[in-house]
């Protein structure tokens, strides 16, 4: 499915699951298109991890309530982490209605979502605000006609282009990835907060912030020119259009909106209603959209690509064929390691075979003699084909696939053009699951428009499926959030459509959350006051459900429900077992079990004597096997807390503790006078501390060794660009030796790391100048234009060879040729910024490290109160993209907000 949003929504579920069944159904939700046009599943954004930029292992400290002072042992987590519990939706009802707002008060603007009023001048109005604005863009245009009529289109003083910033750089040692920090900017205006539109995170980390672009500052004289014209009212034709020849020097200049521009305009800043728009059971009034996308049908392999059984080629069915390639594009994972994966794949493979028989009659029957690799080597070149297109080919394929898309990506919501999240139909393929789940490798079918309810408004037409058939049926259910649902085969759970994470919808449920956690605050010390004295509790159930409850507010332990026999043996605390807490005298605790998604939780804690007391008592007479909270379960104990606070349950507590903790261990772990990576790393450990809490383990990353070498050689880099400066230093006064600053060597950069430095730099070069050369060259084929001779790039590679040259032989001589020359206050000033640069690297480099084992990206999603890090980042003057991606400012444009005093 799509990355954008999860199948299954924490905060939207509009139906309920099978009995006995979890309502996530093990799978991560989302498929990425693999060699052979299959698909590979990752996790899902809404209730998975988001991987963070840096990872962090925990410290001394600890992130839990005083009453547990124990420190808590980690051991590797089995699988990786995605942590969320079902919360009924945000009832909303449409702004027409004019219901009273659920939305809590904020000072302050979002200026990134924020359309001026524009006067007759061109000038912005002062302390007026325009909200709705309907972009003209054809891009943005509805996708059914909607009766709203259209604001008009106003002015807006063209973005200034940006230039960009020449490198200091010497050496070519800087690349797109290896630009320098930018320096610590002022603090903006207390509300005016400006955010950049910045490019997507990286591919690896989803959760990776942004990397500001650093632009050179235009001329003062050059400024007052372009303010000038900008001013200027562009000639008219008589029908009152901009002439063409205007609007196309406009976009040469870069004075065009752009597309990220106009739907920041179009944002539905629904936190700023004064009216109510949460009480009501109607969630819209009008809702129009074009289905769901579902994936085209099956191609055929060429005659030549078969399977093998018993050294034999196969002459498979075509359906058959299809389900041997699922299995044949995973040969070289761990899955095809796996004997349960193994025996569920072939048990359905041999389901298919019957109904749909090998073209030669040969008979399998045997998993040990399938040979899927002539599949799997077919899959691979295709691959390797699709890698190695041009990029005017790789563009034209996105363009088709955006353009065959297009159409489902948004809906109109009372109105209102709004993000669809999911709107993709995954692919058949085989169940993957997490951890040690009984049915991993099962068959996923191909879902059919006859499988899928689609929810519409009423007196709006229907729409049509991209592939032949019906839907199963159209609802007009204003009370549901989801706009399309349909049942899975493997564990019969439903899979929904929702909104994007950022629509009004998503966003006002994830405030409700979050602000329903913050409220527990004036209820917690009765809740602990009341289960600490029914510790004691003469009532066995009682005393079970006090003893959870201490559980669950000190530990941070999901409720956990039963589980039935088709699913993964996991657990938490009112199902925990006689085997998965362990009594250590005189009062610790052993807790070793696999929680959700399979993460095994293991922790030895120090607790309350009543409490190991309670659960000595509980475990006597019982045996493994036999649960430790016989008399209480999830539904019992949710209700008891409803009865404190409406709408209390165990994951509100969760969400509570988690963002409590996170707000208390960065007041008191931010360091005042320190730079940005520092704070950065504080930051990061206070959210480290809360995901140990929370137990968001993960596994090592296979690339995370990989990753650090790159780091590491980056950093060696850095040293080397220090040491050529320095020793043009030396070249010009040679009393710079003598300063203890200047004098040493920079560590770790003996002649064998200069000689492989060089060498690695010298690859890279040869590399970058080949590609551009084939990249100028394809440019110039698409203009029509003769392409350069190949002795342009023999002139280019001898350019290197011959600089590569030059530096080897300064090698051990201490001296230096810088391609332009500088003065000794500038060689300083630069050695400064290397030293600064080298500092922060190294910090970002024990962050990567630190955090290989935990899991970042769940907490920040969806238990930290984003308002506590909008806030945080305002007080310390951090730029908040370098803690959230474009994903994250998108999800909760809500909480940026806040003034830096807030607090949770």
């Amino acid at each position: 499915m799509s990355g954008d949003v999860s199948m299954f929504s924490d905060d939207d579920k509009p139906l309920r699951a099978k009995a006995g069944s979890s309502t996530v159904n093990g799978t991560n939700g989302h498929v990425a298109a693999n060699g052979n046009g299959r698909h590979e599943e990752s996790s899902p954004l809404s209730d998975g991890d988001d991987v963070p930029l840096s990872q962090t292992t925990r410290t001394k400290s600890e992130p839990t309530t005083p009453d547990v002072s124990a420190p808590r042992k980690r051991k590797k987590a089995i699988a990786y982490s995605s942590s969320s519990e079902d919360e009924m939706p945000l009832k909303v009802s449409s702004p027409s209605k004019n219901a009273n707002s659920a939305a809590v008060p904020m000072p302050g603007a979002l200026v990134a979502t924020t359309v001026p009023t524009v006067n007759g001048n061109g000038k912005v109005a002062k302390g007026k605000k325009v909200n709705n604005v309907v972009s003209s863009s054809d891009d943005d245009a509805p996708i059914a006609k909607s009766k709203r009529v259209p604001a008009a289109k106003e002015k807006r003083k063209p973005p200034k282009k940006r230039v960009k910033k020449e490198s200091d750089d010497e050496f070519g040692l800087e690349s797109e990835d290896d630009k320098p920090i930018a320096k610590k900017k002022a603090a903006p205006a207390k509300g005016k907060r400006k955010l950049k539109e910045e490019s997507d995170a990286d591919d690896e980390e989803d959760d990776k912030p942004l990397k500001k672009t650093v632009t050179k500052k235009t001329p003062q004289k050059r400024a007052k020119k372009e303010e000038s014209n900008e001013e200027t009212p562009k000639p008219k034709t008589k029908k009152g259009k901009v002439k063409k020849g205007e609007e196309e020097e406009d976009m040469k200049k870069g004075k065009k909106k752009s597309k990220e521009e106009e739907e920041e305009e179009d944002t539905y800043k629904w936190w700023e209603q004064q009216e109510a728009n949460g009480d009501g059971t109607e969630k819209w009034q009008t809702l129009e959209h074009n289905g769901v996308y579902f994936p085209p049908p099956y191609e055929p392999l060429p005659k030549h690509v078969k399977m093998k059984y018993n050294g034999k080629h196969v002459d498979l069915h075509v359906v058959a064929e299809e389900v041997a390639g699922f299995y044949a594009a995973l040969i070289e994972t761990d899955h095809a390691k796996d004997e349960t994966f193994n025996n569920n794949f072939f048990e359905d493979f041999l389901a298919v075979l019957k109904e749909n028989p090998p073209k030669d009659s040969t008979k399998i029957t045997k998993f040990s003699l399938c040979d899927f690799r002539p599949m799997f080597e077919h899959f691979e070149a295709e691959k390797a084909k699709k890698k190695a297109m041009t990029t005017a080919e790789k563009k034209e394929a996105k363009a088709q696939k955006d353009a065959l898309e297009a159409p489902y990506t948004h809906c109109v919501l009372d109105g209102r053009k709004e993000k669809v999240g999911n709107f993709r139909v995954e692919p058949p393929g085989l169940f993957r699951g997490r951890g040690d789940h009984p049915k991993k490798g099962r068959l996923k079918f191909r879902v059919q428009p006859e499988d899928i309810t689609i929810n519409v408004g009423e007196g709006v037409s229907t729409p049509k499926p991209n592939v032949p058939g019906k839907w199963k049926a159209v609802v007009h259910n204003k009370t549901a959030t989801w706009l399309a649902n349909w049942v899975e085969n493997v564990n019969g759970n439903y899979k929904y459509v929702f909104l994007a994470a950022g629509s009004s919808i998503k966003g006002q449920s994830d405030m409700q959350k979050f602000e329903k956690a913050r409220d527990l605050k004036n209820h917690v010390a009765r809740v602990r006051a009341d289960y600490t004295a029914e510790l004691k509790s003469k009532v066995t159930q009682i005393r079970q459900r006090a003893t959870a409850m201490y559980f669950i507010d000190k530990l941070a332990l999901r409720a956990g429900n039963e589980k039935g026999d088709d699913e993964a043996d996991t657990v938490g605390c009112c199902s925990l077992r006689y085997e998965h807490v362990t009594c250590e005298p005189p009062n610790f605790l052993v807790f070793d079990f696999l929680g959700k998604d399979s993460i095994r939780y293991y922790n030895r804690v120090r607790v309350d004597d009543q409490v190991f007391k309670n659960i000595t008592i509980f475990k006597k007479d019982n045996v493994e096997g036999d649960n430790l909270f016989d008399r209480v379960d999830t539904s019992s104990l949710n209700k008891h807390l409803s009865s404190y606070m409406k709408g209390l349950t165990a994951k509100v507590f969760r969400t509570y503790n988690a963002s409590i903790t996170f707000q208390r261990l960065l007041d008191e772990g931010t360091p005042e006078k320190a730079t940005v990576q520092e704070k950065l790393n504080a930051y990061n450990h206070a959210n480290r501390e809360v995901a140990i809490l929370c137990n968001h383990q993960r596994a090592v990353p296979k690339t995370h060794e990989q990753s650090m070498l790159k780091m590491k050689e980056k950093l060696r880099g850095f040293k080397y660009e220090r040491m050529k400066l320095r020793h043009a230093l030396f070249a010009i006064d040679s009393k710079y030796k003598k300063k203890k600053k200047y004098a040493d060597d920079e560590s770790d950069l003996d002649d064998d790391a200069i000689v492989l430095h060089e060498e690695q730099w010298k690859a890279r070069e040869i590399e970058k100048a080949e590609k551009k050369f084939q990249k100028e060259n394809e440019k110039l084929a698409e203009d029509d234009k003769k392409p350069q001779a190949d002795s342009v790039l023999k002139q280019r590679l001898k350019d290197i060879e011959d600089e590569f040259k030059r530096l080897a032989k300064e090698r051990g001589t201490k001296k230096a040729e810088l391609k332009r020359e500088k003065s000794t206050d500038k060689l300083e000033e630069s050695i400064d910024k290397l030293d600064e640069k080298i500092k922060a690297f190294k910090l970002q480099m024990q962050d990567r490290e630190a955090g290989k084992e935990v899991a970042l990206g769940t907490s920040k999603i969806n238990y930290l109160d984003p308002r506590i890090t909008a806030a945080w980042c305002k007080l310390h003057d951090v730029p908040i993209e370098k803690i959230f991606s474009k994903t994250l400012l998108t999800k909760f444009p809500w909480a940026l907000e806040v003034d830096e005093d807030w607090k949770f």
